[in-house]
């Protein structure tokens, strides 16, 4: 049990709090829409923590619950083949950002998350519907999948552009979240991979991870009952305002 809470002690039970509520509120975000938990949960922890500490919370919950998406829709195979460049280009634009940030002062990376989360909340309330022709997308995937992975292994958060990328394909609504499910899984292994090899996932944040697993299942339970019980589109605006007020904060004070 002290290995368990190891990671929590200096910051008391006012750390424990914020851990649980904001992976509570991400987990419910992440059942409701079918993406967000990396988003929120980094977010509401980078005010009071730096962003490679707060991913490093991030890897178990986001890991669980992204194999949990990624198991439903029995279209795996398919999307695998059709995304794999982009899945590649996560793992190599991850590992190629985190070599170039080790060692480097990363004062900026609370910034760039706030920017990151702007842009997300613009998309999200925008009524702008991309769309990526087939001719393109064999060069777009690895591009938009080395993007997404070096903006991830900087600011812990792996939407941008990965989800308007997936979302401008013309997938049907399974095959989307599915889709999501199988990018985000890629991200997470090429995120701890970095923050492994950069030392700040050792074994007392792998056990926090696994604390924060708990409200993260029990947030997502309850997103996933809410989700029939109220308008999404009235859900998507309250939570990219949020979003966006988030990032505004990030962006001015890092």
């Amino acid at each position: 049990m002290d290995t368990l809470f190891d990671f929590y002690r200096d910051g008391g039970t006012a750390l424990i709090v914020l851990v649980f509520a904001s992976f509570g509120v991400a987990g419910l975000v992440k059942g409701v829409i079918g993406l967000g938990l990396p988003t929120v949960s980094i977010a509401l922890l980078s005010v009071a923590m730096a962003p490679p500490q707060a991913a490093a919370l991030l890897i178990i919950p986001s890991m669980v619950t992204n194999v949990w998406q990624l198991a439903a829709g029995g279209r795996f195979l398919y999307l695998l083949r059709r995304l794999w460049t982009m899945l590649a280009g996560i793992a190599i634009g991850t590992w190629l950002a985190g070599l170039w940030l080790a060692g480097r002062e990363t004062a900026w990376a609370g910034h760039a998350l706030g920017a990151a989360l702007l842009i997300y909340a613009a998309i999200g309330l925008s009524a702008v519907r991309l769309n990526v022709p087939l001719r393109v997308q064999g060069w777009a995937g690895p591009v938009v999948g080395a993007t997404t992975g070096a903006i991830t292994s900087a600011t812990g958060v792996f939407v941008i552009p990965a989800v308007p990328y997936l979302q401008a394909l013309g997938l049907d609504r399974n095959e989307l979240v599915q889709a999501m499910g199988l990018a985000f899984t890629a991200s997470t292994i090429a995120l701890a991979g970095d923050l492994i090899h950069g030392g700040q996932l050792g074994g007392r944040e792998a056990w926090a991870s696994l604390l924060a697993l708990v409200p993260a299942l029990a947030g997502m339970m309850a997103g996933q009952w809410l989700r029939h019980r109220v308008s999404a589109t009235t859900f998507r605006r309250i939570l990219f305002i949020g979003i966006g007020a988030l990032g505004v904060h990030l962006l001015l004070a890092g």
